[in-house]
């Protein structure tokens, strides 16, 4: 198996359905892109992360590195390893005290966890090959990651009814530097 390193660049708004997102991967070496079809929940949970917004308590990523790394486990590296029936696998790839051991794991879960422990993000070269587009370099330039204001109040009404108010807090202070930096 042939892996290439691949970086999560933007996450847009999904044409089919609201509340679906394309979460874009670049290859840089090929110039190709991986679209993942995502949920809100996913896109949310990996913005935080590409983006280091800290929280007063961990969110569920980082509780599970925080668990990870008391027990003395490290995440090494996440590889998206197959396509089947337009469905992705990631695998995550530990070391711990009892040496190496791979995790099965969804794509948007093993790249949120790369992005908050900084590591390796890799695609198996046939799944580039298959699902990969390619895009112009002034495209890829253009491409924004941050959330729309639309988007941030669509999930901060969400929180609240859902009652995650330390959540709905965190995204009100987005909308808020969004607001004022306009």
């Amino acid at each position: 198996m042939s892996m290439k390193q691949i970086y999560p660049i933007s996450i847009q708004t999904g044409m089919s359905q609201s509340g679906s997102y394309i979460l874009m991967l670049l290859e840089p070496e090929s110039g190709r892109q991986i679209p993942l079809f995502i949920g809100q929940h996913e896109a949310n949970s990996i913005l935080i992360a590409k983006e280091s917004v800290s929280t007063r308590r961990p969110l569920t990523h980082q509780l599970m590195l925080n668990t990870m790394e008391a027990y003395g486990i490290s995440l090494l590296s996440v590889t998206i390893d197959r396509v089947l029936d337009g469905i992705f696998y990631a695998t995550l790839h530990l070391h711990g005290p009892q040496g190496p051991h791979n995790l099965d794991c969804r794509p948007t879960d093993a790249i949120t966890l790369a992005l908050l422990a900084e590591a390796h993000i890799l695609a198996e070269e046939q799944v580039i090959k298959e699902t990969g587009v390619k895009v112009e370099d002034s495209e890829i330039n253009n491409v924004n990651a941050e959330p729309s204001l639309e988007q941030l109040e669509q999930e901060l009404e969400r929180c609240e009814q859902n009652e995650e108010y330390e959540r709905a807090a965190e995204i009100q202070k987005q909308i808020e530097q969004l607001r004022n930096s306009q």
